[in-house]
């Protein structure tokens, strides 16, 4: 590995949140199940939602990794790394679970399920119950439920790395980026999601932690990858060959989960167990996306930018904040009355500004920085 910095990795993380503030925004219109719905949710929504479903929250996963490797490095130990890991996610989570997320669970039980109490009224004696309320189980991490995984995955990459000698740990990777070089770069993963795929045929993601175990393999793939791109850079080679050719089939996927999706708006899933065309089409747009984008942003984006590193530090702080400042601002909205264009105008233009007061803010007091991820000075 070595230390050059990879601005277009930097740019690609900057560019994946900031799909999924703007996903998270869709989904107050979608006729999906959410914390708080528009009244006449709009099916047509699915299909642009769609554009991004298979391949944002691996994609994140990816550039986790990527940062992940390049941070292990710096520490120089699992031991450093680990700490400085339980600094940056573990203090957000709790700030998080205590102070942010509570009013999402609170609008959902008074908009779906008729729950009558007041939001301190919930936070006093209704979120900590450490049970369940009408299916929802309180305290919860919600939205954090990302930073709970990539800590999990982090800890389990210390531990290997940690308890395996160095000189396995490099044939391992070496192995694998055999594997992955060339066209395996697009072929290996797909074959491994597949695989995936019909060994749990009837699997829902939880994002619960301890139950979601095929959930794990499939983010893991993603991870590990971006982490052997750190150490093993010359994989970036085999993205360049293939990436093209990745685009091609992203978008011709996409074509076709569009049109199925514009032909039967109202298919729900299907039974547990069955696996049909569409999953793996879906499998398919999402791996070839991810190689797509990373092949862009090594060709395109590896270049720096005075607000690289401002955008780079906000990321954290937006993720942490967003999903609340949609929740209760849609939840104004529909009791308002506000029909769809300019709900979704209200929204963007909120979430944009809530996030960027939460970071300015939090940046500028010592004691809350750690709280919304950000170093101390």
């Amino acid at each position: 590995m070595n230390g050059t910095r990879h601005y277009g990795m930097d740019w690609l993380r900057i560019g994946a949140f900031a799909l999924l503030i703007f996903y998270h925004i869709g989904m107050y219109f979608v006729p999906w199940g959410w914390h708080v719905k528009i009244a006449q949710p709009r099916d047509w929504v699915q299909i642009p939602m769609m554009a991004t479903n298979s391949w944002r929250l691996p994609l994140l996963f990816l550039v986790s990794g990527y940062a992940s490797a390049a941070l292990f490095a710096k520490m120089g130990g699992a031991g450093a790394f680990m700490r400085s890991r339980s600094a940056r996610l573990l203090v957000p989570l709790a700030f998080g679970m205590v102070v942010i997320i509570p009013v999402q669970p609170w609008i959902e039980l008074v908009t779906q399920h008729g729950y009558s109490g007041s939001f301190g009224h919930f936070w006093l004696h209704d979120y900590f119950r450490f049970g369940s309320l009408e299916g929802i189980v309180l305290p919860t991490w919600q939205h954090l439920w990302f930073v709970v995984y990539l800590f999990a995955y982090t800890a389990l990459a210390a531990l290997l790395l940690a308890v395996l000698p160095a000189p396995v740990c490099a044939r391992i990777a070496d192995a694998v980026a055999r594997w992955l070089d060339g066209w395996g770069m697009l072929a290996t993963p797909f074959a491994a999601w597949l695989f995936i795929l019909f060994l749990f045929p009837g699997h829902r993601d939880t994002h619960a932690l301890v139950d979601d175990g095929p959930a794990h393999l499939h983010f893991l793939v993603p991870f590990f990858i971006g982490w052997l791109l750190r150490v093993r850079p010359g994989l970036f080679e085999a993205v360049a060959r293939c990436w093209p050719a990745a685009a091609v089939l992203a978008v011709a996927a996409y074509a076709t989960i569009a049109w199925a999706m514009w032909a039967a708006p109202g298919d729900g899933p299907p039974p547990a167990g069955v696996i049909t065309p569409f999953m793996v089409v879906r499998l398919v747009q999402g791996w070839a996306t991810i190689v797509a984008l990373v092949g862009i942003a090594d060709r395109y984006g590896n270049r720096d930018h005075p607000k690289r590193a401002m955008l780079a530090e906000a990321v954290f702080p937006f993720y942490i904040i967003h999903q609340t400042i949609i929740v209760a601002v849609g939840w104004y909205l529909l009791r308002a009355g506000v029909s769809a264009m300019p709900s979704f105008l209200i929204l963007v233009a909120a979430t944009v500004i809530g996030c960027w007061l939460f970071y300015a803010i939090g940046r500028s007091i010592g004691w809350l920085r750690p709280l919304i991820g950000l170093q101390r000075k």
